[in-house]
């Protein structure tokens, strides 16, 4: 079976069986292609809200599935691949962050959406890439301890000086490989080309961007910009996808080391075997887990408006 009849025969079965199909912007362009809605983590599990299926088909990682079910509990929600992972948000666990808010009692503990869900029923407030900067403003107490992303946190801390922020060792691996050897080789070889970098690499790259933002923020940014060509500085796909959508642009990658293997895990045939009830893992989680990891989504919600 080819790509084409395999999407054909993806796009049937999503209508037979009530299915809405979310892909993260970091997974494959056949993928995408057959997704009811793409985007970034967060804003995929709003989407789900606003949709009448009841069973929703998650096409990225765990933590995002798992987020999704939070906002939609009364949903089945199904991960494509169940080895999806992401190493950022299995880097700190529930008991380890109760240990250190004993160590920081006033601190209020802000979590990126990057998180598993067990996670988040301890934090007190959830933010995404885009949303860090003014919810964290928002924020009545001076003092936060931000996990688990220690390069976000640094980007956040700089754009929030009055705030007193707490930050850990955990970092997402692939955005931490790139190195600031890495953007001077990649500015020598395309000297037009602005740079656009996630807030999940490290400061020593995102001082050099011309624009620093979140995965929508970047393809937003280089849709509407009137340059012409751009150096990516996240996951790989992006570039692809930017290519696809402005096709009088060029678009380079910063680093052939911002490949995520837990994106890239998902695959058509994947999507396929969850669809045809051979395949995939549907994301069940308790009652308790689903209200208390809920209470630092809201308070995002509120501090957000």
């Amino acid at each position: 079976m080819n790509v084409a009849s395999l999407q054909q025969e993806i796009l049937k079965l999503k209508q037979e069986k009530d299915v809405c199909v979310l892909a993260h912007s970091y997974v494959a362009r056949e993928i995408c292609e057959i997704a009811d809605f793409t985007g970034d983590s967060y804003k995929l599990s709003v989407d789900a809200t606003k949709v009448s299926n009841k069973n929703i088909l998650m096409c990225g990682v765990r933590f995002m599935a798992e987020t999704c079910k939070i906002l939609s509990p009364d949903k089945h929600v199904w991960l494509a691949q169940p080895f999806a992972g992401c190493e950022m948000a299995d880097q700190m666990d529930r008991e380890m962050i109760s240990r250190v808010k004993k160590d920081y009692p006033d601190y209020t503990v802000v979590a990126y959406v990057n998180t598993t869900a067990e996670l988040k029923t301890i934090c007190d407030v959830c933010v995404t890439s885009s949303s860090a900067v003014k919810i964290v403003n928002n924020i009545e107490n001076k003092n936060l301890l931000f996990i688990p992303d220690c390069n976000l946190g640094s980007f956040v801390a700089q754009q929030c000086p009055d705030k007193n922020i707490k930050l850990l060792s955990g970092c997402c691996p692939i955005h931490a490989s790139v190195t600031a050897e890495d953007v001077k080789a990649a500015k020598e070889q395309y000297p037009d080309a602005e740079l656009l970098v996630h807030p999940e690499c490290k400061p020593e790259v995102c001082e050099q961007a011309d624009y620093i933002g979140s995965t929508s923020g970047i393809m937003d940014y280089a849709v509407k910009s009137d340059k012409k060509e751009f150096i990516i500085g996240t996951e790989i796909s992006i570039a692809e996808h930017l290519q696809y959508m402005c096709s009088d642009k060029t678009f380079h990658i910063l680093s052939l080391k911002l490949i995520c293997p837990n994106m890239k895990a998902t695959t058509l045939m994947d999507v396929y075997n969850c669809l045809s009830g051979k395949g995939g893992e549907e994301i069940l989680l308790s009652d308790e887990t689903i209200r208390d990891a809920g209470k630092c989504i809201d308070e995002m919600i509120r501090l957000g408006e």
